[in-house]
């Protein structure tokens, strides 16, 4: 019997690339950053980081270019896979990448405005995580108007391959 699986979290290291297929299929490409820290034998801190090229395909790559940015905190399960191809330079060249499968996004940030999922190109966010902030300020509660937080909307209704019982949550 053979496996290929991969789970992996960690944070975006850039902004994921979305791009569309001749045949209209939607792929998004990023990297994921995921480290290990351990004691050597001095009993001093170590720190090792590995760099994963992630691949996602279809509904799934729309929602993550939607909703990922840089330092946001995904768990990619998928399979590996290494690719070859000649550069312009006529030099053979190798990549391996997780093929995304199943796609979950970390927490959201209340505030700080850094990664974690917040979509990109729209949502204000409140500046302080402080709730007494504008008391302190002088300035009365009710003077804010509060922004709800938006909540993805996923039509599992739009493809007739995805059953209602086979989504994990």
């Amino acid at each position: 019997m053979n496996l290929n699986k991969v789970f992996i979290i960690g944070r975006l290291t850039a902004d994921p690339i979305m791009k569309t297929t001749p045949g209209g299929q939607s792929v998004v490409n990023f990297s994921v950053a995921t480290n290990r820290n351990w004691n050597d034998k001095a009993g001093a801190r170590q720190e090792e980081v590995e760099y994963h090229n992630v691949v996602v395909w279809g509904r799934q790559a729309e929602i993550a270019n939607q909703f990922l940015s840089k330092g946001s905190i995904a768990l990619i399960e998928g399979r590996l896979r290494t690719r070859s191809w000649q550069d312009k330079q006529n030099q053979q060249r190798k990549i391996t990448e997780i093929i995304c499968e199943r796609i979950q996004l970390g927490p959201r940030p209340s505030g700080s405005g850094m990664g974690g999922g917040a979509p990109r190109g729209g949502m204000n966010q409140p500046k302080s995580d402080d709730p007494f902030s504008d008391l302190r300020e002088g300035n009365p509660k009710d003077d804010k108007q509060e922004i709800p937080e938006e909540i993805p909307v996923i039509d599992i209704d739009e493809k007739e391959d995805i059953k209602p019982e086979d989504i994990p949550f």
